[in-house]
């Protein structure tokens, strides 16, 4: 499991008219391009998880800055708004959606950011489901042609008119899932390299959330702090 990046043309607009203020637009993701590490999207990669989301009436969430980090706090895992629409198009993943509490310091804060034109990027976090490998030179190291769709967040700095992508390797995502404990998921991190302090650090706040939670919330908690826990593994640079 890991964190990537992957280019693409960044288009983020509100929109005019009837609709109501902080509704915006933009790309998620656009096709065929190349990153840094040889990945691209192909046409048709969110088709499966866009089709399951409506199915279930279920939409991914919008978050700011991925919910920030392993020592965040819980608040930040908040959506700052929800996403209302999300479809290919022949360009890549096209969204839209609205934000939350304009009429509180944070929600103008971050509207008034994205109308400026400072907080411009958009940043998808998703489990690479179908991979293929390129087989010459002069083939992309990896072609992800599906995608489990779970987040896009608003982020700060997308690299030029790039879009950063998080994506995640099945392998590391399935070691974290056989976990039993909380003791167990302490000890994993202890022996992937995380300081003692770190450990217990992200334990105790997992588990604090899981203790406020239902089980279905339970279930979702526990899937986000091992695609952050399998991203940090990674040792790749997240750049928004």
């Amino acid at each position: 499991m890991s964190l990537a990046h992957i280019a693409c043309g960044l288009e983020v607009k509100f929109t005019g008219g009837a609709k109501a203020d902080g509704v915006f637009e933009g790309y998620g993701a656009v096709f065929n391009n190349l990153d840094s590490y040889g990945d691209v999207i192909a046409p048709g990669a969110f088709a499966a998880t866009l089709a399951s989301a409506r199915s279930r009436n279920w939409m991914p969430k919008m978050l700011l800055q991925h919910g920030g980090g392993i020592f965040s706090m819980a608040e930040d895992g908040i959506p700052v708004g929800k996403w209302t629409a999300m479809a290919e198009d022949t360009k890549g993943l096209t969204v839209e959606g609205e934000l939350f509490a304009l009429n509180t310091q944070k929600g103008q804060y971050i509207y008034e950011g994205m109308k400026s034109g400072a907080l411009d990027g958009l940043s998808i976090g998703f489990v690479a489901v179908g991979i293929k490998y390129g087989q010459t030179a002069t083939e992309p190291e990896r072609t992800l042609t599906e995608i489990d769709l779970f987040e896009c967040s608003i982020v700060t700095f997308p690299a030029n008119d790039e879009a950063t992508i998080t994506s995640v390797k099945s392998a590391l995502f399935g070691k974290l899932e056989q976990l039993n404990t909380l003791s167990e998921y302490e000890g994993f991190l202890r022996d992937a390299g995380f300081s003692r302090t770190q450990a217990r650090t992200f334990v105790s706040r997992l588990k604090k959330c899981l203790i406020q939670s239902d089980s279905e919330r339970q279930s979702e908690i526990l899937r986000g702090a091992n695609t952050l826990v399998a991203g940090l593994l990674s040792n790749i640079t997240l750049r928004k």
